[in-house]
């Protein structure tokens, strides 16, 4: 049973898998980053610097605070500028693995559209077919009966 695990756990899918996800983990902290860096400030330059970290509704009277943090603590609230950054940040990781994805299908149409290399032909099959066509030379030559 252990042996059989061990080619499981070993096989290739299953640790290209675990690269893949350790990849996605660094990539998500990436992703974050400039979502939180790059474009949220732009977007609230556009928006007239609304910060959507702090947009909720609140969903008792009890709720007075005019921060999220502080509201939360007052009673329920529906955090509605957390999922605005969690979409845009969705929004920008599909794009880029749109890209990539779109860069290496071009990459693997490219690598089908070249021509196959030609390699040289080894010398006892030129022999061969040498000896073909010698054969077939008498063969024309001979006269039929």
């Amino acid at each position: 049973m252990l042996k059989e695990f061990k080619e499981f756990a070993l096989r290739g899918n299953m640790v290209d898998l675990a690269i893949g996800i350790i990849i996605g983990a660094a990539f998500s902290g990436l992703v974050n980053a400039i979502v939180a860096d790059l474009f949220m400030p732009i977007v609230a330059v556009i928006t007239g610097g609304v910060d959507f970290s702090n947009k909720f509704i609140a969903l008792s009277s009890g709720v007075t605070a005019s921060n999220l943090v502080d509201a939360r603590t007052q009673g329920p609230v529906l955090a509605y500028g957390n999922f605005l950054t969690l979409t845009i940040n969705f929004l920008i990781v599909a794009f880029i693995l749109f890209l990539v994805v779109k860069a290496m299908n071009r990459l693997k149409r490219q690598e089908e559209a070249k021509p196959p290399e030609i390699s040289e032909v080894p010398r006892n099959e030129k022999l061969l077919e040498e000896i073909r066509d010698l054969m077939a030379v008498a063969t024309e030559r001979t006269p039929r009966v």
